[in-house]
């Protein structure tokens, strides 16, 4: 590959990771002084965060068993699940307890709810947790768009974006 490819690729993904700091950016510049009532703002701790899963409400909990992540989170989150609009398979809410802290931060917990809402989507739907871990054989060198891809890969879990 030549170095001019090479520095165009890294450009590009450079203006993508840009692009989706500004868009975040953006989405969470509303104060909670603006919010209606009923509205929760996007970087609200207390707010419901919610997947829908291709599944019938009675899969998501059988015998009233939670999947194992959100399971491991019990004494920390309310969750609930209803079907979702127009017969597409069910939503799995999870929110904070009223008064439930994690030993560091509200923010932390916030990011443990959302990848336990995606590690039971993915347990629920394919019967197991998809992982980009162990790599396959095979070593590509050190470029800046691989570096690139490899930061984000690491912060996808927490995250959930790639």
């Amino acid at each position: 590959m030549s170095k001019k490819s090479v520095f165009v690729i890294a450009a590009v993904a450079g203006a993508a990771v840009a692009g989706t700091v500004a868009a975040r950016r953006l989405r969470q510049g509303g104060s909670e002084d603006s919010a209606g009532p009923d509205d929760q703002v996007e970087g609200s701790t207390d707010r419901w965060r919610v997947v829908t899963i291709a599944a019938d409400p009675e899969q998501i909990a059988p015998e009233g068993r939670l999947p194992t992540p959100l399971a491991d989170l019990d004494e920390l989150i309310e969750v609930r699940f209803e079907p979702a609009p127009g017969d597409r398979g069910t939503e799995l809410a999870a929110r904070p307890r009223a008064g439930a802290s994690h030993p560091d931060d509200q923010n932390d917990l916030a990011r443990m709810i959302r990848r336990a809402l995606r590690e039971s989507k993915q347990l629920i739907e394919a019967g197991e947790l998809a992982t980009n871990e162990p790599q396959p054989e095979g070593h590509r060198p050190a470029t800046p768009a691989g570096l690139v891809v490899d930061a984000l890969s690491r912060r996808s879990p927490e995250e959930g974006v790639l």
